[in-house]
């Protein structure tokens, strides 16, 4: 039953277990928050910028080539990688769901940024070295080296497009829906699908026009933009709460006027009494954030993320040395320890500042401020921007989502028609049906990663209305919960494929079945039944089966168990199977990541040669069997209508096959560079090592601090 209760500014009221009041002068008044034409002139500068740069390195890319479309030519340096790798991570959604998870519950969510610098030291450290040396260019392509066969391949590839649309493209979307529907003041839906539409029509322009160097060069200048507005929002927020001690202080009595009771009599949206921990209680009051999970269950979902995602990966292997890959994630792990002060905390300072309309505790009451009746915690970050800025600041924020938006999609459009090139358009002109097999040219795979893209776009508009509907009172547990059930088993996949030599395809296969499966289950169950909002009438209409069960069994610690179910299946399998020969795993495993020997392929009809022994050298100039056809085709008029549409021209691929003729190397050439690749300077090798040490200490620290 529903009770509600209201509180004034200078009464305080006992509700369960410690005080729900609102202290004297620590709200404020929402005002005028209608763009005005110095936002404009802003946001029109950013969208100006973005369009030049853009232009700019797409002249500069290799768009006509593999390597200079889908891994920048792999010539980036670690200026670019670090920013690109910021930039790929946080979207949008970060801005919204971040700061939401601060104003809701305080610090705790910032265990996930914190934790991401472990995960990119052991990027850079343990697993980039072992893709690089083996060649790759996706990930489901290095599961298919490693494991052969093409069911595992397969399998990744089409669980990785449909992550890509639920967890990527679904929450910048939802995050940019909401705060462009704000920003404009326009609650029409045909106003939301029309700013929706401009910036993927946007994103994708730059994505099909250069590939990754237009996407990495964009996110640079987007990164920039990113961390200077959000400190300046973030030093406005600390000054209106009045500093740091004010806002530890005063978030436990940011209640707003009307609350309610839930059905243990507690207050609905009291903060927890653990706000300023990163760890809590396995027991604790709202089972939220339990330190066993947030620190085992979280080096799964860090491992799956920085070490294995293809958008986060594929910036590295652009790199141009190990060394600049090193020094591309030290510079992202720098960087990973802002989002406390430019997200968390403006979000807790979000809810002590407006309490009514950010920390609403009625189900009547959220649905007028946001149209949710589970919440507005959300809204913690537009409400900061379009409330706290003045003119001017409030579109150079505006243009910061934007590029937190843009810098996002670009990197998934990108990585996600390498994925479909790669590891799907390949495979079936090499294995399909008859009328369709053969070797696939340069330009028809960029050609065919293009029009990935558009199909993307189409697919994440036609999704914008289920987001709408779907998602949770906070973005954060929305994503970080489908990411416990079905990335796990991918997880334990790559851990085990980088150092257990012994764990062959059939043993991976069934490990991955076993994981999918239970994390499916897991997935349905907790999306099928919605509970409803506290101090709600609505029955719970949840079985008991997933009431008592799956309700208590906190998605950082399903994943920890997915985990181990899925690495404990795939070994026992392996146990009683055919090992893989040693001679077929060189460069493929962290142990034999320098040998310099060549490696048999896996199967004696390998695509292209790939699981022999490819080179840096292999993937910037592969082998094309198929030069007769193309050149039969260069002068049919709509193939070069379908080329010149995609930035490409028959010239660039008849320079490239010739550069390919003169780059020949023998097998053993070829494995003698990809071990040697690895190698770096002994100096700059101490300076990034340092750099690891000093980054892993400070966060041991903010751990420490915050624990």
């Amino acid at each position: 039953m529903q009770c509600v209760l209201c509180i004034t500014e200078c009464e305080s009221w006992q509700g369960g277990v410690g005080v729900a009041c609102r202290r004297p002068g620590t709200s404020r008044m929402v005002g005028d928050s209608r763009l005005a034409w110095p936002d404009i002139l802003v946001m029109c500068g950013y969208f100006l910028s973005v369009l030049g740069v853009g232009v700019w390195s797409s002249r500069k890319g290799q768009g006509s080539t593999m390597s200079g479309y889908f891994l920048a030519s792999r010539n980036m340096n670690w200026v670019l990688v670090g920013g690109s790798l910021f930039a790929s991570n946080i979207g949008s959604g970060h801005f919204i769901g971040l700061a939401g998870a601060g104003a809701a519950s305080g610090v705790a969510a910032h265990g996930y940024e914190q934790g991401a610098i472990y995960g990119l030291l052991l990027l850079g450290w343990v697993f980039v070295p072992v893709y690089m040396s083996a060649g790759v260019y996706t990930m489901p392509e290095y599961l298919k080296m490693r494991y052969g066969g093409h069911r595992i391949r397969v399998t990744l590839t089409c669980l990785s497009l449909v992550l890509y649309i639920f967890t990527k493209i679904a929450v910048d979307l939802y995050a940019g829906a909401l705060f462009i529907q704000q920003a404009m003041n326009q609650t029409s839906q045909g106003a939301l699908y029309g700013s929706v539409a401009v910036l993927l029509a946007v994103a994708a322009v730059f994505t099909i026009a250069g590939g990754l160097t237009t996407v990495v060069y964009t996110d640079l200048l987007q990164t920039i933009l990113m961390v200077v507005g959000a400190l300046v929002l973030a030093g406005m927020s600390f000054h209106a709460v009045g500093g740091y001690s004010n806002l530890v202080e005063n978030f436990p009595y940011a209640m707003p006027t009307v609350v309610s009771l839930d059905a243990h009599n507690q207050t609905c949206g009291r903060p927890s009494p653990y706000y300023m921990n990163l760890l809590r209680p396995i027991d604790s009051e709202n089972h939220d954030y339990p330190w066993l999970g947030m620190t085992f269950g979280m080096a799964v979902l860090q491992v799956w993320y920085w070490c294995t995602d293809q958008v986060i990966v594929q910036r590295t292997l652009a790199s141009r040395s190990m060394l600049h890959a090193k020094g591309g994630t030290i510079l992202a792990a720098y960087l990973k320890f802002l989002p406390l002060w430019i997200m968390t905390f403006p979000g807790m300072a979000a809810r002590i500042l407006y309490p009514d309309r950010v920390a609403c505790a009625t189900a009547e009451q959220c649905m007028a401020v946001c149209g949710s009746e589970r919440g507005c915690t959300n809204s913690a970050y537009v409400e900061l921007v379009l409330n706290l800025l003045p003119a001017g600041l409030r579109g150079l924020m505006l243009a910061v989502m934007m590029a937190a938006l843009m810098s996002s999609l670009t990197s998934v459009f990108n990585s996600a028609s390498t994925v479909v090139s790669v590891d799907i358009w390949r495979l079936l002109r090499t294995n399909g049906p008859s009328w369709c097999r053969g070797s696939p040219s340069e330009i028809e795979m960029i050609v065919v990663g293009r029009i990935s893209v558009v199909l993307l776009v189409v697919a994440s508009v036609i999704w914008i209305p289920v987001i709408q509907t779907s998602t949770n009172t906070e973005l954060f547990n929305y994503i970080n919960t489908i990411i416990a059930a079905l990335c796990s088993p991918i997880c334990a996949l790559f851990v085990l494929a980088l150092f257990c030599p012994r764990v062959n395809e059939q043993g991976a296969f069934w490990g991955l079945v076993t994981g999918l499966v239970v994390g499916t289950g897991r997935f349905l169950a907790e999306f099928s039944y919605a509970v409803p909002p506290c101090g709600s009438d609505k029955p719970d209409l949840r079985p008991a089966f997933i009431k008592n069960v799956v309700g208590r069994i906190h998605y950082m610690h399903f994943a920890l168990l997915c985990w181990w179910m899925t690495a404990l299946m795939a070994y026992s399998v392996s146990l009683v199977t055919k090992p893989i020969p040693a001679e077929r795993l060189y460069r493929l495993t962290f142990w034999s990541r320098r040998d310099p020997r060549v490696r048999l392929a896996k199967e004696p009809s390998s695509i292209q040669g790939q699981d022999k022994q490819p080179s840096r050298g292999d993937m910037e100039n592969p082998s094309s069997p198929d030069q007769d056809r193309n050149q039969d085709t260069k002068g049919v008029w709509w193939w070069q209508a379908v080329l010149r549409v995609c930035g490409s021209s028959g010239a660039a691929e008849t320079e490239g096959q010739g550069k390919r003729a003169a780059a020949d190397l023998t097998d053993e050439e070829k494995a003698q560079r990809a071990a040697d690749f690895l190698k770096e300077p002994p100096y700059w090798k101490r300076v990034v090592n340092i750099n690891a040490v000093i980054c892993l200490t400070l966060s041991t620290f903010v751990y420490g601090f915050y624990a």
